[in-house]
Parts: structure tokens; C-alpha cells; sequence
């Protein structure tokens, strides 16, 4: 499948809300969204390609703390093999939502059903160009939104060459790589990699139950009750990376890391 990437006009600052967060327990987050909606009357989506299992049962759990908040309009857009994404309905409920909220589970799923479709290229355009618009995405559904994702890479291994995989994501948000349960998964070795892969990139380690929101003409800001840790590769002075072979240690020097905890705001690169 095509890896869809966007055009110059979509590389500008987004003008629509996008909310990502780290996993785990997410209902403080859902009652942000319902805050940042112009009514609670407003129509929800909840995009559950990454999730493989029982997806409706997803939807439903989402649909249960939503109502509660008042939102009483939450649909389900199940996009997977059977159900297209560019199928007619699926792309009017989209174009009609005011908040597409994406579930986790597989981020490759989501970049299988979604890369090359133009229900990608009507969500990038919907978060570029209109204000009131929301995407939120939690653990893959996160992941997913950043210009690469990884998708492979464990514990002190991901330090070898060769020991992570890192593939196209959606590129809603293209210059970041965004990781995902972060901390509790002790990820920073996978990340640092990743970053030394594509320096250009600004790498994002979410932990659980954090995350950022990058709102219109405002620098992005954390919230939750951990930590975001952000590597920054772009002043990087040495690296092995290109000239290391499969399983050998890589190395970088000129990291610039940094951690944030709810209230920090930061820069994206240019």
C-alpha cells in the first residue's frame, strides 16, 4: 500500500486540536475532549482499526464514559479488512465528526487500513484547516499519528543495530516519533535508537495515563500525572549508526533530553 505522504500545504501548522496520549487509564482524558468540544451535543467518532479484538466492545467502553460527560452522539467507525475506509458512509461520518478519537491496540493495523486511503487524506486536511476540529489518539492510536512509528524493539537489544523497527505512520503529526507506554515498558533505549535512525525527527516517550496537546497557534503541552521525555537528535555530533552491522551496540553523542511533566509546554522543530 502506498505510504500516502502529505503534501507541502499540509506541513504547516495544524489547525485543528490533536491530543495524544500514552495508554492506560484514559477517562480524564475523554473528559478533556469533551471540554475542548464546541457543545457535548456535538458528534463523536471512535476509530478502532488498530484494535483486533473485539472491537465493538471497545467502542461500547468508550461510548459508556462519553455518555456519562454528556456526549450523547458516539459513533463507531470500525475500519478494517471487511470495512474499508474509504467506503462511502465511512467517509461521510467522518467528514461530519467533531472529534475522531482513535482506540489503541496495533499500530500497524491502523497504518495498513489507513495509508494511501482518502479518509487519510480527509482526516490530514481536517486537522490542517479547520479550527474546530479534534483528533485524539491513545497508545497505537498515538503512536500512529507521527511522520515514523515504532512498531518493534525490546529492552537492552533495541541498542543493536537491527533490534527496533521503525515504519511510516500517518503523518498527521510528520515531524514527530511518538512512543507509547513509555516509561512502564522501559522504552527509552528503543527511542534513543529510533531518534539516532531519523534525527530530523522529535522523539516523544509517553507514559501512562500522559500525554500532550498540541492546540492552534500555542506551543504543545503536556498533561497527566507522569512524565513525557523528549530526544532531541538534530545537534547530534557522532553517530555509528549508518556504519554499525546487525547486532552490533550503536552510538550517539549530542542528545538533547528533556523531561516534562504536566504544565510544560515545548517547541516543535520547524
Amino acid at each position: 500500500m502506498p505510504t500516502s505522504a502529505p503534501s507541502p500545504a499540509d506541513t504547516a501548522a495544524p489547525q485543528g486540536t490533536i491530543v495524544v496520549l500514552g495508554g492506560g487509564y484514559d477517562d480524564p482524558t475523554l473528559a478533556l475532549l469533551a471540554g475542548l468540544l464546541p457543545r457535548r451535543t456535538a458528534s463523536i467518532e471512535i476509530l478502532t482499526a488498530a484494535t483486533a479484538h473485539d472491537p465493538a466492545r471497545t467502542h461500547a467502553a468508550y461510548a459508556r464514559v462519553l455518555h456519562k460527560l454528556g456526549c450523547p452522539h458516539v459513533g463507531h467507525l470500525q475500519v478494517d479488512e471487511a470495512q474499508p475506509a474509504d467506503a462511502p458512509a465511512t467517509l461521510a461520518r467522518l467528514r461530519a465528526a467533531s472529534l475522531v478519537f482513535l482506540s489503541g491496540g496495533d499500530q500497524e493495523r491502523l497504518t495498513e487500513q489507513l495509508l494511501g486511503t482518502e479518509f487519510l487524506a480527509v482526516l490530514r486536511r481536517r486537522c490542517q484547516h479547520e479550527a474546530g476540529f479534534i483528533l485524539a489518539g491513545t497508545s497505537a492510536g498515538a503512536s500512529a499519528l507521527g511522520g515514523q512509528m515504532l512498531v518493534a524493539g525490546r529492552g537492552w537489544r533495541s541498542l543493536l543495530a537491527g533490534g527496533i523497527e521503525v515504519i511510516p505512520g500517518l503523518a498527521i503529526l510528520p515531524n514527530l516519533l511518538i512512543d507509547q507506554h513509555f516509561a512502564e515498558r522501559a522504552r527509552y533505549p528503543r527511542l534513543l535508537h529510533a531518534v539516532l535512525a531519523y534525527p530530523a525527527l522529535l522523539g516523544l516517550g509517553l507514559s501512562e495515563e500522559t500525554g500532550i496537546i498540541f492546540r492552534p497557534g500555542q506551543p504543545p503541552e503536556v498533561f497527566g500525572d507522569e512524565v513525557v521525555v523528549l530526544v532531541d537528535g538534530r545537534q547530534l555530533t557522532a553517530s555509528n549508526y549508518t556504519r554499525q552491522v546487525a547486532g552490533q551496540p550503536v552510538s550517539g553523542q549530542g542528545f538533547a533530553v528533556s523531561l516534562l511533566v504536566k504544565g510544560d509546554t515545548f517547541a516543535l522543530p520547524a
